[in-house]
């Protein structure tokens, strides 16, 4: 009951402060849906850019600031944090994380996607495994502990997750054979409250998915940040894909949890449901997109639903209690699958998996969507999503599992060029049927956001950011950052005013009225 109810204090909390932004994804549940509406469909020919701070490091520029009362904190690469002032973009502090010589991130950048806030305290994730607990008003260090050790491929790259009294986080390091988890610590000591294994050990629910050995080295990361129902108590995760990515050979079986969504009690950790997307996965199609919860009415009947927008290009819901399968449909190109089962199982085409000669195949190893961030209006009913049209030759190759290096069995070539492009896609958020689309150069690495004025921000690679018609797609405005576009949108208000912001290249770029 106690859980319960702090909860629901959480969820109201956030609810009732419309001008921050808590949390990653804007609320627990994970929309990217800003309630405010003062910029709107009528008045957003006229945004311009109120300030922009610039960051010192090359590294892709990932981060989604955290907005509370007039202060903005972000995370800029390769683990620094900076607190801002959110009317002029001033720094109020920075902390920056020495990190050791020999660190190695194996498959991925040196990134950092942001962090968490609980009252007076900044968390963030370290790209040396560690969560650190800092002072919101001066940046000093509360407490500091090590996760895992990051000379065997583990990485911290995703913001963390406030879930009452705890921080939960995940890792990277699926391409390094790692086993991953998913941690909770208390966020007065930091001490470990419980761990879930993504890959289960002798004597647990799923070993059996695996043979021999290969469980030790399973993969499964959990790099992108999860999502919360206080209703339910329970914590929605995304795993990663199983080790060796390309070669299967050695790994028989469906590889349990990776590809996976899990439902964890917030409390302890244990498992109330999985479902997995893509059994036995040898394409790298991580389950790691953000998991969306809202009420939908899923053939006739109103159900409280999770969602997600797969990187293997179905789309699905699920009740978020159970885990009951309830829909699953294509959004993008694919032809590894003829379809899905009654239970949601795909059933794999032939001849898909990689090969000696190169396999072609859609999508392709960054799938249909990634990490970047889809959004739920209420208004709508609409489901968004940045899409990636892009196909690509598989290969395999022999794997050997040495600690701390890459572990793959395999590669791609993608099809760029003229053979990829992208769109940001509306879908009916109970069926997954397509309402519009808006059409993007190439395959986009960056997320939307939608808002009770009615709008959907978004951007690209050539640097556009823009503002469309929720309900249309109608393109409303755009501005040229000068960088690539891989990050989230996200809005705040201050002293009456709202904000939007977007990282694009090596700024943060903050527009208003």
């Amino acid at each position: 009951m106690r859980a319960a109810i702090l909860g629901c204090l959480l969820v109201t909390l956030a609810a009732a402060q419309p001008g921050n932004w808590t949390t990653y994804s804007g609320d627990p549940g994970a929309q990217r849906f800003s309630p405010l509406t003062q910029i709107n469909t009528r008045n957003v020919s006229g945004l311009k850019p109120a300030w922009v701070y610039q960051v010192g490091q090359k590294s892709e520029f990932e981060t989604t600031p955290i907005a509370v009362d007039g202060v903005l904190y972000i995370t800029e690469p390769p683990t620094v944090v900076t607190a801002l002032d959110a009317r002029t973009g001033r720094p109020l502090w920075t902390w920056r994380r020495t990190l050791p010589k020999d660190l190695q991130t194996i498959g991925f950048g040196r990134v950092n996607r942001g962090v968490a806030v609980i009252g007076d305290t900044v968390y963030v994730g370290t790209l040396d495994a560690h969560i650190v607990a800092l002072d919101a008003k001066s940046g000093a260090v509360r407490w500091d502990t090590e996760v895992a050790d990051y000379k065997l491929g583990y990485c911290i790259t995703g913001a963390p997750l406030a879930v009452k009294d705890k921080i939960i986080t995940g890792t990277s390091g699926g391409e390094a054979g790692i086993r991953g988890f998913v941690d909770a610590y208390d966020a007065k000591s930091g001490k470990r409250a419980w761990r879930f294994y993504t890959i289960p050990g002798p004597g647990e629910p799923g070993h059996d998915s695996w043979s021999g050995d290969a469980w030790k080295t399973g993969g499964g990361s959990t790099w992108v940040t999860g999502s919360y129902d206080a209703a339910t108590n329970l914590i929605y995760w995304g795993v990663g894909n199983p080790g060796p990515d390309w070669n299967g050979d050695d790994r028989p079986g469906d590889n349990l949890y990776t590809c996976a969504l899990v439902a964890l009690n917030a409390d302890d950790g244990t498992l109330k449901w999985h479902f997995q997307y893509t059994p036995h996965d040898d394409h790298d199609w991580d389950a790691t997109e953000i998991p969306v919860l809202f009420d939908a009415t899923v053939r006739g009947k109103t159900r409280k639903v999770v969602a997600m927008a797969n990187r293997n290009a179905f789309y699905y819901l699920h009740d978020r209690a159970t885990g009951e399968f309830l829909l699953g449909v294509p959004y993008a190109k694919q032809t590894w699958a003829k379809g899905l089962d009654d239970k949601g199982r795909p059933i794999v085409l032939p001849n898909t998996s990689p090969s000696v000669e190169g396999t072609l195949l859609w999508p392709n190893l960054n799938g249909s969507t990634n990490w970047f961030s889809p959004s739920y209006s209420p208004l709508t009913k609409l489901f968004y999503v940045s899409v990636r049209e892009i196909g690509a030759y598989y290969y395999k190759s022999p794997a050997e599992y040495k600690p701390g290096t890459f572990f793959a069995g395999g590669g791609e070539r993608a099809l760029y060029g003229d053979d990829a492009h992208g769109s940001i896609r509306a879908l009916d958020a109970s069926t997954g049927k397509l309402k519009w689309e808006f059409p993007l150069h190439t395959p986009p690495w960056s997320g939307v956001m939608a808002t009770a004025g009615g709008l959907l921000f978004g951007g690209s690679d050539e640097g556009n950011f823009f503002a469309l018609d929720a309900g249309t797609g109608k393109a409303l405005w755009q501005f040229q950052t000068g960088g690539k576009v891989v990050s989230n949108p996200m809005s705040f208000s201050v002293d009456g005013k709202q904000y939007v912001a977007i990282a694009a290249g090596q700024g943060l770029f903050v527009f208003g009225l």
